[in-house]
Order: structure tokens, then C-alpha cells, then sequence
């Protein structure tokens, strides 16, 4: 069924993106940007760029191939690549609503996000209580509701670090005040 199909070509694309992607995450800074009024922020990285972007490039590209030249092509083949196209855009349009359109900040009071839409959540941090990863990102879970970011955000690992310690804090005072 997919003896028309280019997938050495498609596996030489994953490996060069693969490798991009490791190049690029080296270059990811540990450290969020401090801004004015003592708020740390959350920047996307070079990684996050290049997904959202490289694939929105890829899918433009694959379009135009499809337009160009799809009266020579095989029909399994402009099924796969329409179907490579919707893919990469809708994952390009994700990558970017999700990560790139985003705004999380801290200071020593409170936490904030401001999602694409413009809805903002904020958690004090007293109320934080719980930190954990998930398929979409690095989740912290308080009393008034929850925020999830991107690990790929530059500062990213020191804002979970923050959080974890504050949950762990959080969590002990509790039991202290349950244990009097």
C-alpha cells in the first residue's frame, strides 16, 4: 500500500529536523528574562520558532509541489502529501497558540498567564500545590485553577524548580497545621 510513497525522503526530513531540534536546544537558555517591576518572564526558545515556523514553511512548500506538479503525480501521493499539509499546518497553528502567543510570568507574590485568547489566570503562591509534567508542558496546580507552559519556554526549568519548592512548602505547612 505504500510502495508509491517517498518515505526515504520523508525519514531524511525527520532526521534533519530531529537534528535541528537538538542543535537548537542546546542554544535554549536556562534563565527567564527579567522585566520591569521584578517579574521574571517566560521567553519561547529558537526550538519553538523553528517547529512553528519550519513547519508552517514546510506545509507552504508541499502545497505549492501539490499544485505545481499534482497532474503527474500519483493519487496515493497527493493523498499523503494533502494529508502531510493539513499536519504540518494545524501543527505550526498549534505550536503557535500554544507556545509562541503566550505570556507567563512570576514574582515573589503570584504567578501569571495570559493564554492567545487573552484570558489570564493568576495563582498565589501559597496556593500552589502541586507541579507535574504532561504531553503538553509542565502544569502547576493551585486552589483557584491551573497553568500549564511549555518546557521548551527559556526559563522553563527554573519556573518549575520555583514551584516544585513552593508546593513542597505548601504541602509541609499544611501538614503542620493539621498535625497541632
Amino acid at each position: 500500500m505504500t510502495d508509491h510513497l517517498p518515505l526515504s525522503r520523508a525519514a531524511g526530513v525527520v532526521a534533519f529536523g530531529y537534528a535541528a531540534f537538538l542543535a537548537l536546544r542546546l542554544l535554549q537558555p536556562e534563565e527567564a528574562v527579567m522585566v520591569e517591576g521584578g517579574w521574571a518572564e517566560l521567553r519561547p526558545s529558537m526550538v519553538e520558532y523553528f517547529a512553528c515556523y519550519g513547519a508552517a514553511a514546510l506545509a507552504a512548500i508541499l502545497l505549492f509541489a501539490v499544485i505545481i506538479m499534482g497532474h503527474v503525480a500519483d493519487p496515493t501521493q497527493l493523498i499523503a502529501t494533502y494529508l502531510a499539509v493539513v499536519l504540518l499546518a494545524a501543527g505550526s497553528l498549534s505550536i503557535g497558540v500554544a507556545g509562541l502567543f503566550t505570556q507567563t510570568r512570576w514574582d515573589h507574590r503570584q504567578v501569571t498567564h495570559r493564554n492567545a485568547m487573552g484570558r489570564e489566570t493568576k495563582l498565589d503562591w501559597a496556593d500552589v500545590r502541586a507541579v507535574r509534567p504532561s504531553w503538553r508542558g509542565i502544569t502547576i496546580t493551585g486552589t483557584s485553577g491551573r497553568i500549564t507552559f511549555s518546557q521548551f519556554h527559556a526559563g522553563a526549568a527554573q519556573l518549575a524548580k520555583h514551584a516544585a519548592t513552593r508546593a513542597r512548602r505548601n504541602s509541609e505547612t499544611a501538614a503542620k497545621a493539621f498535625a497541632t
